[in-house]
């Protein structure tokens, strides 16, 4: 219960100074009471409050524990917006407080890193890039080992004839009485044939000196075909003859120099201190490199 009584309000405002109804009387009188008892009470609470804190013990006044003087309010009202002060007075609004957590502060420390994870898929191949650019050269290298010995194919010959000599009544092969070049023993210089062993192309070179007032018929011969004719008219006067060309031969074949017979005596010229008569051969790039 409040610690006053309240003003009728029936009876207006007490300052208004009208006079009461008879039947409340009573009521006005008593109010009037209350109200000396209140104001009485009042001073005496000015006094107190004016006394030091040290007077206090000294008045004698009653130690009496604290008590709650107001009802609680039962049943408790649900939670809402508005809180009441006391029965029958308006609620207040409370304040709608939302709480905010740093959240730097309750950050910890760094861990440790964690294991590797599995590598992912391998994504699509992209487009191809610019050409980039030269890059500083290098620094020379070692030298490898050696590698295994080259066996090159080879053969060649080189054959001459000191004596003149002069045709037959028919045709006949030029021997050779002189042996400059023939590793291989593939030229016989008797039948003045060259044996072919390494097959290849070959280079074959005929040199003669004529003889004078006679002619020189010649043909280098392969396999019995001729391939290559060696030819000076008769003259007051000797020269040398050259014939040359290149020639593809297989194992077993043969070349060597024929001489012609015609209406006009054929010959060629040779001493026995100069070699004139001069027959080569040598192997340019084997078949096996063909």
């Amino acid at each position: 219960m409040p610690w006053h009584r309240r003003w009728p309000e029936d009876l207006g405002p007490p300052w208004q100074g009208h006079a009461a109804p008879a039947a409340l009387g009573g009521r006005r009188a008593g109010w009037v009471a209350d109200s000396k008892a209140l104001c009485a009470a009042a001073s005496g609470l000015l006094l107190l409050l004016g006394l030091p804190v040290g007077a206090w013990p000294g008045l004698g006044l009653p130690r009496r524990p604290c008590v709650q003087c107001c009802r609680a309010a039962w049943p408790p009202a649900a939670p809402g917006p508005y809180a009441p002060w006391s029965a029958g007075e308006p609620g207040v609004p409370l304040p709608h407080v939302r709480p905010t957590i740093d959240m730097s502060i309750l950050k910890g420390e760094k861990g440790e890193l964690g294991l590797r994870g599995l590598s992912g898929r391998n994504g699509k191949e992209g487009p191809l890039g610019a050409r980039g650019l030269w890059g500083h050269k290098g620094q020379k290298g070692q030298a490898g080992p050696p590698g295994p010995l080259c066996q090159r194919a080879y053969a060649a010959f080189s054959v001459g004839r000191r004596e003149g000599l002069h045709s037959a009544d028919g045709f006949q092969a030029v021997p050779f009485d002189t042996e400059l070049v023939n590793p291989d023993g593939a030229f016989h210089l008797a039948s003045g044939r060259f044996l072919c062993a390494v097959p290849g192309v070959y280079f074959l070179n005929l040199n003669v000196h004529t003889w004078n007032y006679k002619e020189t018929y010649l043909h280098i011969m392969w396999n019995g075909r001729a391939t290559a004719v060696l030819y000076a008219q008769p003259g007051e006067r000797s020269i040398m003859q050259t014939q040359s060309l290149l020639l593809p031969l297989a194992t077993g074949d043969t070349v060597w120099v024929r001489m012609f017979q015609r209406d006009r005596d054929n010959a060629i010229y040779g001493e026995h201190g100069d070699l004139s008569i001069t027959f080569n051969g040598h192997l340019v790039k084997p078949a096996a490199e063909l």
